[in-house]
């Protein structure tokens, strides 16, 4: 979902979640929560095989990028995933990869064709 504030905090917002998802322990924690529906960072803890301080930094990482939200329960805070920065990458990727199959099939394009009249230089792949 394109954002109000333009593409630089589309970007910004993009590569939140890729930094998040960058450490392995976080994404078991995201996937942990997924799995669970609601989970505390003890359930994550557990499932995960972390400690409970381990898991709820993870988790604020997660919140930090926009990828979970937790909900106050008593003295208890249940997390879930939010998927909308999920799609957000994977638009990001579907995009980018789109961009990257145009540019390689003229440049296979350009290839089959043989050297370019002008001595062989074939132009610039935009």
């Amino acid at each position: 979902m394109p954002s109000p504030d333009g593409p630089a905090d589309d970007e910004a917002r993009v590569g939140a979640v890729f930094s998040a998802l960058a450490d392995p322990t976080r994404r078991a924690v995201l996937r942990a929560v997924a799995d669970q529906g609601a989970a505390t960072a003890t359930d994550v803890g557990l499932a995960v095989g972390v400690t409970r301080q381990a898991a709820a930094k993870h988790l604020d990482q997660l919140a930090a990028a926009g990828l979970v939200v937790d909900e106050r329960a008593g003295r208890e805070r249940r997390w879930r995933v939010t998927p909308q920065p999920m799609a957000d990458a994977a638009a990001w990727l579907t995009a980018t990869g789109t961009a990257w199959d145009a540019r390689l099939a003229r440049l296979v394009a350009a290839a089959a064709a043989g050297p370019a009249p002008d001595g062989g230089r074939v132009p610039p792949v935009p």
